[in-house]
């Protein structure tokens, strides 16, 4: 069951490291949106997660030109403020409200809409608060200009890593002194499962992997490992060959979670039309919403595991 009440410190920093997990790729996702260049009108984007064990995390902005240039004082000025945001889990229905989070560079802020303030953690009356379970489904409704938009997400239960190594890369030009995960698993012998990892290096911020999401569809049932490369913001000036990987005395935190397939597919086909952004040789893909009456985004549940290693 989860804790409506725990150490308030615990949970300040865990929350904190979810809604920045969350702000993160609502940047990258503000890059991906597709309007026509010409008549386009702003579209509502959402993004939203709810953790096990975690309050619901909801941000609201509108899509922004093909053309426009992409800053914090942008994606601020396209924060959607003064909507009404519910969270129900089938027996009760709250209603979230709008925070904001100074991002420490001249002044701007993002705005989400949650039930506790990150910044100043003050726990709000027991029956006012929904925090994610394990198989439970969860609705989210969001009310703009007098528009209703609805999606409704599973928290699917994980499936626990066997171990997890850190060991020199398998490529013919690793270097030597550098790591990389290396996680051993079993997958349940049911199809239909599917994860998303995030990692982070040294108490930093938790991030997705550049290529996060993964499905049983070829693997099911079966004991295998793999290399799991350390995720990266997008905006990392490291060099290639320090991309994804650790060195010896680092800690390394990884975050496993179970997702639904309606999840999966936004991901998948966000991060594909993120790594082909540009060129002239990929296939066009349209990025698979989640959500009702054609608003842009995701709304996700997340069964997460959380495993700490000091790479060796």
């Amino acid at each position: 069951m989860p804790r409506p009440y725990f150490n308030s410190n615990t949970f300040r920093w865990t929350g904190v490291a979810v809604l920045l997990s969350v702000i993160i790729a609502f940047v990258s996702c503000e890059k991906e949106v597709n309007i026509k260049l010409d008549t386009g009108e702003p579209t509502l984007v959402i993004e939203g997660g709810i953790e096990n064990d975690l309050p619901p995390v909801v941000l609201l902005t509108r899509s922004i030109g093909y053309f426009e240039k992409i800053d914090l004082e942008t994606l601020q000025n396209t924060s959607v403020h003064g909507a009404e945001v519910y969270v129900s889990d089938g027996t009760k229905r709250i209603r979230l409200k709008e925070y904001s989070l100074d991002t420490g560079v001249n002044g701007n802020k993002f705005y989400y809409y949650s039930i506790i303030d990150f910044s100043n953690p003050v726990f709000p009356p027991v029956d006012s608060v929904i925090l994610g379970e394990l198989e439970k489904y969860y609705t989210l409704t969001v009310i703009v200009d007098g528009k209703v938009y609805e999606s409704t997400t599973k928290i699917p239960t994980p499936t626990p890593v066997d171990s997890i190594q850190t060991t020199v890369p398998a490529r013919p030009d690793a270097d030597p002194n550098a790591r990389i995960l290396r996680v051993f698993f079993r997958d349940p012998d049911t199809a239909g499962n599917y994860l998303r990892y995030y990692t982070s290096l040294n108490n930093g911020p938790m991030y997705p992997a550049l290529n996060s999401v993964f499905t049983d569809e070829i693997i099911n049932g079966t004991a295998f490992n793999s290399e799991f490369p350390l995720a990266e913001p997008r905006s990392t000036t490291r060099s290639f060959d320090s991309l994804g990987v650790c060195y010896p005395g680092d800690t390394v935190t990884l975050k496993w979670t179970a997702i639904e397939k309606r999840v999966y597919d936004f991901w998948s086909t966000y991060e594909f039309s993120l790594g082909t952004l540009g060129s002239p040789f990929a296939t066009p893909i349209q990025v698979k919403s989640n959500i009702s009456n054609g608003a842009l985004g995701v709304w996700a549940g997340y069964g997460a595991l959380y495993y700490t290693i000091v790479a060796e």
